[in-house]
């Protein structure tokens, strides 16, 4: 395990061959904040626990030291399986310090999908809670967040100094596995010096950032939730980690833990807002920043947020796994459009290219970054079909640009269907119906139809106290849109279901519109 010695000199955090594992070191020493809090855990709501800078960094020290005693070597597998906590970025930061590779695992997935992707990706070791310890084969050596045995975080922990390897160009920190949701999760290899220009690049406005407690429910093992715990680590601010999404804890830690940055996929903001009760008791002044993303924003959200964070810069992101956690972001000499993601970042080069493959002002967003991946792991063929030999990832995901150069996220090509020969859009007609008063969530989705090939079918989670019916809500849509987009059938949730990170399970609600449909066919049959 040569190579040490030179990550801890490196000019915080930016540089080529410094380790992502390493970064908040840097940061926290850049403010002095050593001994002030990095990480305040909620695994236990009644007792929280407060972990300072250096605390971390001696943790994450330790257990690089204890993996590396314990026979790891350099560029293994080392999967985490856990719900949020400290001890899953400590372990996460820990291993990437020993020059191995992390793969967080969606605990949420089907038990076959979770052994698929330990076998996908070699794992060596698993670190997970005790909750999810029946999930690791067994096989596998395991260490348990939660146990005091010879298994347990305790006897894996080795405390003393230690210098990080020092990655070579293009080394493997990270792989992440997509959700899945048109077949087997895909592993995303992510390098240490792709995701350090990601942090440089998350860095260049907005400061002084170390003076920022930022709140985090989003899954650590998803790119929107990782991404900004080592963005805060980095730096030198603090955060507040739940161990997964529940709204009033969400709400009420912002006022509990003076946060001042709060960051999320939208439904988790609908969701917080459905809360009536506690947005009008909880004290939100310390809020400065709102910044959603990973999922489309309809404008009755946007207005919504903004006027329950009133003091607050409420702004819309765009990433993707494939190419880092940032592309866009708001310019200092221009307003920001409403949800619009903003303009393309220093370094990074965007295109749009139409159904006929030409560059265009709509179409599917092209990405080249210094985040791009070099290909998903042990898939060829389904890398050649999103990455082009000069280096451009194809998202999948449908943009406008204005005449300003300014980027709007329409929907996802594959979430696009057609219906009658008019291509439907789910988040056009989300957004519609989201403008009705009386509904806080809708979620499209297309069913067959033997005469149009697929139509809308709309699940709707209805405002507190609202009776409003089925056909109320197709008259709104018919008044207010064209015609084709009306959703011709409409089913009320008291929730809308949520897939691992967050984001509103539309696979699921596919599947339980088809049935629905199927059910009413054959009664009237």
């Amino acid at each position: 395990m040569g190579e040490r010695g030179q990550a801890r000199g490196c000019e915080a955090r930016v540089i080529a061959g410094c380790n992502l594992g390493a970064l908040f070191a840097e940061g926290s020493a850049e403010h002095g904040a050593g001994d002030r809090i990095a990480l305040i855990d909620l695994n236990d709501w009644a007792r929280p626990r407060e972990y300072t800078h250096r605390q971390c960094d001696a943790l994450a020290d330790a257990f690089a030291r204890g993996l590396i005693r314990s026979g790891g070597e350099r560029g293994d597998a080392i999967a985490i399986v856990s719900a949020n906590r400290a001890e899953f970025l400590i372990a996460f930061l820990g291993i990437l310090r020993a020059g191995m590779v992390a793969v967080p695992i969606n605990h949420k997935l089907a038990r076959a999908t979770i052994s698929f992707i330990f076998a996908d990706a070699a794992v060596r070791h698993v670190v997970c809670d005790a909750h999810h310890r029946d999930l690791v084969p067994p096989q596998l050596p395991v260490t348990d967040l939660d146990a005091g045995d010879e298994r347990g975080l305790g006897a894996l922990l080795d405390h003393g100094a230690f210098e990080p390897v020092r990655p070579r160009p293009g080394e493997v920190a990270m792989v992440l596995y997509t959700s899945g949701s048109t077949g087997r999760p895909k592993g995303v290899p992510l390098t240490h010096d792709g995701h350090l220009w990601a942090l440089r690049a998350r860095t260049r406005r907005g400061g002084p950032f170390h003076e920022h407690r930022l709140l985090v429910a989003a899954p650590l093992y998803h790119m929107n939730g990782l991404c900004t715990s080592l963005f805060t680590l980095g730096v030198g601010a603090s955060m507040v980690l739940l161990p997964e999404f529940d709204a009033r804890h969400y709400l009420e830690s912002i006022e509990r833990f003076r946060c001042t940055w709060l960051t999320g996929v939208p439904p988790m903001f609908a969701m917080c807002l459905q809360h009536r009760d506690l947005m009008a008791s909880v004290d939100r002044r310390s809020v400065r920043t709102v910044r959603m993303g990973s999922a489309p924003i309809s404008p009755r959200l946007w207005e919504d947020v903004q006027t329950a964070f009133a003091d607050a810069l409420v702004m819309n992101s765009y990433g993707t796994t494939e190419a880092g956690p940032v592309v866009c972001a708001p310019r200092p000499d221009l307003p920001l459009p409403t949800l619009s993601i903003g303009w393309a970042v220093e370094d990074v080069e965007l295109r749009l290219v139409d159904a006929e493959g030409n560059d265009a002002d709509e179409g599917v967003l092209w990405q080249r970054t210094p985040a791009n991946m070099t290909g998903y792991l042990n898939l060829p063929d389904r890398t050649r079909e999103v990455l082009t030999p000069d280096g451009w990832y194809i998202s999948g995901d449908i943009f406008r640009r204005d005449h300003s150069g300014a980027y709007f996220f329409i929907g996802r090509a594959d979430d696009m269907f057609v219906c009658g020969g008019e291509n439907i859009f789910p988040g056009a007609v989300e957004a519609l119906l989201e403008q009705h008063p009386q509904i806080d969530q809708a979620c499209v989705v297309p069913v067959p139809d033997e005469v149009k090939g697929e139509k809308p079918f709309a699940f709707v989670v209805r405002a507190a106290g609202s009776t409003l019916d089925e056909p109320a809500v197709k008259r709104f849509a018919l008044d207010h849109a064209p015609a084709y987009q009306h959703p011709r059938r409409i089913a009320f949730l008291d929730a809308l279901p949520l897939a691992g990170p967050n984001k509103v399970d539309r696979k699921t609600l596919k599947v339980r519109a088809a049935a629905i449909v199927a059910a009413s066919t054959g009664s009237n049959g």
